[in-house]
């Protein structure tokens, strides 16, 4: 964008205005030295990453962008190219039945979807976290169906001895994946879980399972150490992601990864701290998430 204001200005604009969205506060001031004017919808005090915002962030596909320029070129506006990116088949808070209780939920099915992703959320955490919906739309634009749900009912949220009770967390995350797997849109797609926090204790705990069906994990700043009676029945190829200034986690990790006998990789993201609030490390979350999925679920079991 600066680059762009820089030019118009060469070629002789008397104003320029710069029009957007969503915008960071840094973006913003960065912007004001090369134009006159800077309007932006949304300027949140905290701003991770654009895709937030968004209730549909899906990518244009490079045909539908070699479609556009030829347009644009020809001035054909009679020109027919590949449809827009398709809106989500299912995209809507819901109820799951997990043993005696009902968890809230958020689940979104994407027109062909390759795979499922079940979240599983920390401590102090839940289905809106805008970390983790900002990592489902990633997966979403990559075809992947996700499940944010909460592991804990309102009132359970309140007392700190359900936040690390991991067996019953992983119960019922065992519950969300039956559940999911039963529905007709997504029963031939494998299975992966996303852990936060404790919720990455969760989804080892519940990988670990000999019936889980689970076919990937991936751990985010998570506490994967809490499930380490079971960590070596995962079978589950797992990626374990770290900021780089989350020394005492990465350490935690590494003792994590030490006790596992399948698959895995540690993923370090440079100049990250616990909740990837740097510019560019949720993104980088979300890309590593994206293609450790998209390799481990992207072949249907059916």
């Amino acid at each position: 964008m600066r680059a762009a204001c820089q030019v118009a200005r060469v070629l002789g604009a008397a104003r320029i205005v710069v029009a957007v969205p969503v915008a960071s506060r840094q973006a913003v001031a960065a912007l004001r030295d090369v134009c006159d004017e800077v309007l932006s919808v949304e300027v949140p005090e905290q701003f991770y990453a654009v895709g937030e915002w968004y209730r549909d962030f899906s990518q244009a596909s490079d045909d539908r962008v070699v479609d556009l320029l030829r347009l644009a070129a020809t001035g054909d506006e009679g020109t027919t190219g590949p449809a827009r990116a398709e809106r989500p088949l299912r995209d809507e808070e819901i109820q799951v039945q997990a043993g005696p209780v009902e968890l809230c939920a958020r689940i979104t099915i994407p027109g062909t979807a390759i795979g499922t992703v079940v979240f599983a959320h920390g401590s102090g955490s839940s289905r809106h976290s805008p970390r983790n919906r900002y990592v489902a739309r990633f997966l979403n634009a990559a075809g992947l169906a996700t499940l944010l749900i909460d592991l804990l009912g309102p009132a359970e949220e309140l007392q700190r001895a359900y936040v690390f009770d991991i067996r019953l967390l992983a119960e019922r995350l065992g519950d969300a994946t039956r559940w999911i797997r039963a529905l007709p849109e997504l029963e031939s797609t494998r299975i992966g879980l996303f852990g936060a926090s404790t919720g990455a204790a969760a989804a080892m705990w519940a990988a670990a399972q000999p019936d889980s069906g689970i076919s990937a994990v991936v751990s985010r700043g998570g506490r994967a150490d809490l499930a380490a009676p079971l960590l070596a029945a995962v079978t589950a190829p797992t990626l374990f992601i770290v900021g780089g200034c989350d020394e005492a986690v990465l350490d935690l990790n590494r003792r994590a990864q030490a006790g596992l006998r399948c698959e895995s990789r540690l993923a370090v993201v440079p100049g990250a701290t616990h909740l990837f609030e740097e510019p560019g490390t949720l993104e980088a979350v979300a890309v590593l998430a994206r293609d450790w999925f998209s390799t481990k679920l992207g072949v249907t079991s059916g």
